[in-house]
């Protein structure tokens, strides 16, 4: 064996451990144990009827917990793998990663215990990460001079903000009931929309060339930018004035033209691959939600939760962990194919969001639903940390 030199055994000591060279590595296997965590807190919470030691009531703290918890975390880690892509700049990576990893870390300590602390520095320890987070993406974006993602740093400022807000209106400082959480929604499914857009014809046009099948997804164009343009006004309307039925039209609108746009991407010739394919239902999550929330503001026969939770429970969950599966896959050097355990945890998923749904539109079996959807969604987040979690933390297959 020949011996390193001196530069070579520093060079090797100062490269970080595998598990901090990329964001996705730490926010990947963070998010989906507090997803899974965080669930059954709630859970045991909401059945037993002891709160936990939050300012916050127990659903609002649920609330809370998965979308500036989870959801942050998965768009930390995919934005954070991303940029060097889009910027050519180098990774964050080594110890600023880990400190950010921490940051996120101390918000999900923080907001559990807020009823323990002063509400104040509760909320300073807690939006203190989307805040860096934000600094960190614009930093990136305006330094490689990168503006075609310029936008990309606003939805993770709306949910910083959508997070102080719910703060603030605990603290009873004037801000509308639920606005926070609304905001926070709207900027996860507008993201969603815009990267989802980039990455689900993209991959399956390249699959489906690979195969030398047709036809292909069709080219971004006219029909994507008014689908995304009406989704996101509706959005925005919503979170402004959610009880208005032209609000409802409008989100209406919006699920039947990115339903239009999801059929121009050829979801069903990707069927043979599950990790190609659950991107598309993720979108398609997207519509159904969007349909719902819609029909909620129009008619009373539908009710607001159902809408809610097939954006949340059903295109949010399905999308971040069709991602996570997909990333951690390609930036570990293994093939980009689901086995029978991935496609597992994807069924359980999508079934927790159609459970969750139901028990919104069936109140006589309400809790034993719930009970049941989250147990579901528990179980495929634990499963993704399960098979995923010793990726995350070890070497690159590849390079072993």
């Amino acid at each position: 064996m020949i011996p390193l030199s001196n530069s070579a055994l520093d060079a090797a000591r100062r490269e970080p451990h595998a598990f901090l060279t990329l964001a996705f590595r730490p926010f990947f296997l963070l998010g989906a144990l507090w997803a899974a965590l965080s669930i059954v807190l709630w859970v045991g919470s909401f059945v037993s009827g002891k709160p936990l030691p939050s300012a916050f009531d127990p659903l609002s703290w649920h609330i809370h917990s998965m979308l500036f918890g989870f959801v942050l975390a998965a768009i930390a880690g995919f934005l954070l793998t991303a940029m060097p892509n889009w910027t050519g700049r180098r990774p964050v990576r080594g110890a600023p990663l880990a400190g950010l990893a921490a940051l996120w870390l101390i918000g999900r300590a923080a907001a559990v215990t807020s009823g323990l602390m002063p509400l104040a520095l509760a909320a300073g320890l807690d939006v203190a990460f989307p805040a860096t987070l934000c600094v960190v993406a614009a930093r990136e974006i305006v330094v490689s001079r990168n503006w075609r993602n310029a936008a990309i740093p606003v939805p993770v400022a709306a949910l910083g903000a959508g997070d102080l807000l719910m703060y603030l209106e605990r603290a009873g400082i004037g801000v509308p009931a639920g606005l926070g959480w609304r905001l926070g929604l709207a900027a996860a499914i507008a993201l969603i929309s815009v990267v989802g857009g980039r990455i689900v014809p993209a991959f399956t046009r390249n699959w489906l060339a690979k195969r030398g099948r047709a036809p292909l997804p069709a080219a971004a164009g006219p029909v994507d930018r008014v689908a995304l343009g009406v989704l996101h006004a509706g959005l925005v309307a919503w979170v402004a004035a959610p009880p208005k039925w032209p609000v409802g039209v409008l989100l209406l609108l919006a699920a039947a033209l990115n339903l239009w746009r999801l059929a121009r991407w050829c979801g069903l010739s990707t069927l043979r691959e599950p990790l190609l394919f659950i991107l598309h239902v993720g979108y398609a999550w997207v519509v159904v939600g969007t349909a719902l929330l819609g029909a909620s503001l129009v008619t009373i026969a539908v009710p607001l939760p159902a809408g809610i939770h097939a954006l949340t429970a059903g295109a949010i969950g399905t999308m971040v962990l069709a991602v996570m599966t997909r990333v951690s896959l390609g930036h570990t050097g293994r093939p980009l194919t689901a086995d029978g355990f991935t496609t597992l945890i994807y069924a359980l998923v999508i079934l927790a969001g159609v459970v969750r749904i139901g028990a919104a539109l069936s109140p006589g079996s309400y809790l034993q639903l719930v009970e049941l959807s989250a147990a579901l969604w528990a179980a495929s987040f634990a499963g993704f940390v399960a098979r995923y979690g010793p990726m995350l933390v070890a070497p690159r297959a590849d390079a072993r």
